[in-house]
């Protein structure tokens, strides 16, 4: 059985006042192609379809165009929820896509045995078995304790969804004894691992509940699909545990990497192959640095990436200079005449105090909550161990607080 693993497609996406549809609908329809060419048995999407909980209708379109064209290609398709995906808005549909070959697992199921699926291979026999888990929000696997230290929160989460992961794949294996098939069996989720390397579009999970899951806590199955992480990768350097990566950049430090779906080929032994298909590039995002004797090369470089009817979207780090009330307008200068179109200006300083002067300039969506107070402990004259206290005291405080909204 060939399966396509995918994730982090964040439709809807507002990006500097970008809108990525057309980005969004182009991959679409690369990744229709592939299921076609590569002759896809299944499309496994492991979270954040969406970038809000309350998409724009033009995102909601592209969902829905994708389910009804997979399900013309015969191929089937798992839909996870991530947690930048709202469960109301993805279960809502959910008993009308199930009539075209579509699985959509918003949340934890109160019935595990529904997130147990039997995927068809495209003669219609059963190809694989996958303990489908979206991301696991921690009031539906655990209760919070009163007492309980911000290390003891984190190991009971951990357990908590360690045991989910081991429930699941039990339910897999006694589904695939009573079919008496030897199938596969996949994992999926929706989370961050030891060691995964993310990118300044990641928002952090489990705030001040866990911080990372170690692989080791996963089930034996034969592949594991993980979404959240933009950046393609293995886990812990093994075959068989990988995100997939985001299809586009979703931020500018994304803007050099090279974009992936995962083809991955199964059958009765296990996991046979896992092959990467390049996604193609269909906005350009460069991110230049330098100081201004230096700037103009390096954008006029980046232009020769653009067009008239597609620019460049730019990003430029001023290094090195003073400060200078007309750096906006000298930007302007050296890109009037070129196909780019500067989304974002920044500084790199070397006092503390600059770097928070340039960071209130970001937007709310480029810095979490730990962000702001990092850089507020910057301005501040600390000994490594009192720093480190407040951080643990302020993550207790977020997780509360979260918990209060729960």
């Amino acid at each position: 059985m060939r399966i396509l693993h995918t994730s982090d497609w964040h439709l809807g996406q507002h990006f500097m006042g970008k809108t990525r549809q057309a980005e969004h609908q182009a991959f679409i329809d690369w990744l229709l192609q592939q299921v076609r060419e590569h002759a896809v048995d299944a499309v496994i999407v492991a979270g954040d379809l969406f970038d809000t909980g309350a998409p724009p209708s033009y995102a909601r379109e592209l969902y829905n165009r994708l389910v009804v064209a997979l399900h013309g290609s015969g191929a089937a398709l798992v839909l996870l929820g991530g947690n930048h995906d709202s469960v109301a808005t993805l279960a809502e549909s959910r008993p009308l896509l199930s009539c075209l070959g579509t699985h959509v697992i918003p949340a934890v199921e109160a019935d595990p045995e529904q997130q147990v699926l039997v995927l068809p291979q495209r003669d219609g026999t059963p190809g694989a078995i996958v303990c489908a888990i979206p991301f696991i929000r921690p009031r539906d696997v655990m209760q919070s304790q009163a007492g309980q230290s911000a290390e003891e929160k984190q190991l009971t989460l951990q357990e908590a969804i360690h045991q989910h992961y081991q429930a699941l794949y039990r339910l897999a294996c006694a589904r695939r004894d009573a079919l008496q098939l030897p199938l596969p069996i996949i994992a999926t989720g929706h989370l961050t691992t030891v060691g995964a390397s993310a990118s300044e579009s990641v928002r952090e999970i489990y705030v001040g509940a866990l911080e990372a899951f170690p692989s080791s806590a996963f089930p034996p199955a034969d592949y594991i699909a993980l979404g959240h992480i933009h950046r393609p990768q293995q886990v812990g350097g093994l075959d068989h545990i990988r995100y997939s990566g985001s299809p586009i950049p979703l931020s500018f430090d994304e803007a050099g990497q090279q974009k992936q779906v995962l083809l991955v080929d199964v059958d009765a032994i296990g996991l046979l192959g896992v092959t990467p298909l390049p996604v193609p590039r269909f906005q350009q995002l460069v991110s230049v640095k330098g100081d201004l004797a230096t700037l103009a090369a390096a954008i006029t470089e980046a232009a020769t990436l653009g067009s008239a009817a597609q620019p460049v979207w730019l990003e430029v780090l001023v290094q090195g200079d003073d400060y200078l009330s007309d750096l906006q307008a000298r930007i302007q200068g050296i890109t009037a005449e070129l196909p780019v179109e500067v989304l974002r200006i920044r500084r790199e300083r070397g006092n503390a105090a600059a770097t928070l002067q340039a960071a209130a300039r970001e937007t709310l969506d480029e810095l979490t909550p730990f962000d702001v107070f990092d850089k507020r402990l910057q301005l501040e004259t600390l000994d490594e161990t009192l720093a480190a206290q407040l951080q643990a005291r302020y993550r207790d405080i977020v997780a509360s607080l979260q918990e209060g909204e729960a």
